[in-house]
């Protein structure tokens, strides 16, 4: 990767065993890239992030220790920014990071009638989506992140895997 490039994009993916035999850690860089591609005129310059595909016991611990909240979820995203650190002007922007939980994903997609992996997609969309400032606490937001994610499934070949 060549920091100069506007375009370019490092992604770190990790896969927790037991998951890593059901999931392709090239396939979910591949769907993270799409996301980044397609959110282009949205991103300034080179950006990098992380995923990890987890378990519930450890997303429901980041929950619990970064927003208070002790409950499980699907997927967390953690910013990466810092107002105190000053990076070169071509550096690459460290987005953050996108934890998934695979039970949890598992569950929601046999309750959606859809394959695991379709499921994770939007997981990834979602989470990037996030990254990227989207959000959906407010009912005006959530339409507009709703929109963008069926956009990026659509174009991802998942236009029937509703959010």
């Amino acid at each position: 990767m060549s920091e100069s490039d506007p375009h370019s994009v490092s992604l770190h993916v990790q896969v927790e065993e037991p998951f890593a035999a059901n999931v392709s850690s090239d396939w979910l860089r591949s769907i993270a890239q799409k996301v980044l591609a397609a959110s282009e005129a949205e991103r300034q310059g080179p950006v990098a992030l992380t995923l990890l595909v987890t378990d519930d016991e450890t997303v429901r611990a980041l929950h619990r220790a970064y927003l208070g909240v002790d409950a499980p979820t699907d997927v967390l995203s953690f910013g990466g920014e810092s107002p105190d650190f000053v990076a070169p002007p071509d550096a690459e922007h460290y987005l953050g990071d996108v934890v998934i939980s695979y039970p949890r994903a598992q569950e929601q997609a046999s309750a959606a009638g859809h394959p695991v992996e379709a499921e994770l997609a939007l997981l990834v969309v979602h989470g990037v989506l996030h990254l990227l400032g989207y959000d959906h606490v407010r009912p005006e937001d959530k339409a507009v992140m709703w929109k963008r994610q069926t956009d990026i499934l659509a174009r991802l070949g998942l236009g029937h895997v509703a959010p």
